[in-house]
């Protein structure tokens, strides 16, 4: 029989809030490759806005409560580049003077994967072409700290064509989407230039549908594209992974 892993996931703010449906997808796929879900109670922030603004003593009061949250997890999945890299790559240094805590921060930082790479790199998903139909022309938008803070670009990829979709690639995909968090609040002007720029870029592949693994990029793409009246859509990768899984 196969090995089944259990999976604790976590859930992001802007999924809790503004999109459930990928928390529903990412726990739907993830079951579908036989791993248990569990959904820890009094998760919260991850505390990356407060970290980009510099305010990293309270950055770490939240690191310490979503470490004792995750305490004993086998692995910790997380549907967004931006919150995985906070976990991963910060949570261990807000800690240097306490070696205690930087321990159980690196721990936590060890079992923690991106989506596309506990899929890809963990459970070893990707290269089988899914056997349903064409399920769309998409085109993926690599986002900043998946692509720069985890190195991740291929995954994404690989699974999106894994699920039978027509894979475009995006000029400049590996450009900013103008979100940034709080940036986009604090420097609108700035954020609207770099989106418009996006927007042209995605709308000259002639995809139907943009994927992206952070909630914040949706966000920021598909509130652009609703305004200027396209009919794009803008989906995360466990969505379209989700309804592949479905038709097969």
């Amino acid at each position: 029989m196969p090995e089944i892993r259990s999976a604790a996931l976590l859930v992001t703010c802007l999924v809790d809030v503004f999109y459930p449906e990928v928390g529903l997808a990412t726990a739907r796929v993830l079951e579908r490759h036989g791993v248990r879900v569990s959904v820890p109670e009094g998760q919260t922030c991850c505390g990356l806005p407060l970290f980009n603004s510099g305010y990293h003593q309270e950055a770490a009061r939240v690191a310490r409560h979503v470490i004792r949250v995750f305490a004993g997890t086998e692995h910790v999945v997380v549907p967004s580049g931006s919150c995985a890299w906070m976990v991963k790559a910060e949570y261990p240094h807000l800690f240097a003077d306490d070696r205690e805590t930087r321990a159980e921060a690196e721990g936590l930082a060890a079992r923690t994967s991106e989506l596309s790479q506990y899929l890809t790199r963990v459970l070893g998903v990707g290269g089988e072409v899914a056997p349903a139909a064409r399920a769309g022309r998409v085109t993926y938008h690599d986002s900043c700290h998946l692509l720069r803070g985890l190195g991740e670009s291929r995954g994404p990829r690989a699974l999106l064509a894994g699920a039978g979709t027509d894979v475009v690639e995006l000029p400049g995909a590996d450009e900013c989407c103008g979100f940034g968090g709080s940036f986009a609040v604090r420097l609108p002007d700035v954020s609207g230039a770099i989106l418009r720029r996006k927007l042209e870029s995605i709308r000259a592949t002639g995809a139907d549908t943009v994927v992206a693994c952070d909630a914040g990029c949706l966000m920021q793409i598909a509130g652009g594209l609703a305004h200027a009246g396209d009919r794009i859509r803008a989906r995360h990768l466990a969505e379209v992974l989700a309804e592949a899984d479905g038709r097969a």
